[in-house]
């Protein structure tokens, strides 16, 4: 699914018309390095649906008073704390398979309780130098 909402299909026109912006405030966006839609062979824009969803939550901020820079600024710290949780999120699964293994390994490492206890009474036997 997040290839297929990478996957830039709108043109400028009617990316603008879905979002309901002038397609000029689009290019400031882009030039803002707010939006980074794909260019073609021939150089016009394609804006994808994760575009979209930057540009919505753009209009939210800016709708909330923040200016251009802020706007950056928050979506760049967004983007940092997602791809954090990730790597904690995979640092979390790694811990988990790593206490499992051990885990695991624990249970090969152990005698039966029978095999044991004659082990230790052999052992006791040994050490007197009896038979």
């Amino acid at each position: 699914m997040t290839e297929r909402r990478h996957h830039a299909v709108y043109v400028i026109s009617v990316f603008a018309e879905l979002a309901g912006v002038h397609p000029q405030t689009l290019r400031n966006y882009e030039r803002s390095g707010l939006l980074s839609p794909q260019r073609t062979s021939g150089g016009s824009r394609r804006f994808s649906d994760a575009d979209l969803a930057a540009l919505r939550r753009i209009q939210e901020l800016t709708n909330e008073g923040v200016n251009l820079e802020g706007v950056k600024r928050i979506m760049r710290l967004e983007e940092q704390l997602d791809e954090l949780r990730e790597q904690l999120e995979s640092a979390r699964h790694d811990a988990r398979s790593d206490v499992a293994e051990t885990h695991r390994q624990y249970r090969r490492d152990l005698v039966p309780v029978r095999n044991t206890i004659a082990l230790f009474i052999e052992a006791q036997r040994r050490q007197r130098g009896g038979p």
